[in-house]
């Protein structure tokens, strides 16, 4: 019984020190832009393209 009383009490404080890196986390911002890094590569860079043109031109 006393090695479910050493499992609990370490669940709990890991959970607990994951909790406190979450919540530093969202106080830094890590979690503010949660959209565009999935579609950036969906996204064309058109200055990338004019400027390989204009020197493909030249």
């Amino acid at each position: 019984m006393d090695i479910l009383y050493l499992m609990i009490l370490c669940s709990v404080s890991l959970a607990v020190v994951f909790l406190i890196i979450f919540i530093i986390n969202v106080k830094n911002g890590q979690f503010e832009d949660d959209e565009s890094p999935a579609v950036r590569i969906l996204m064309e860079d058109d200055e990338v393209k004019e400027s390989s043109d204009e020197n493909n031109n030249k």
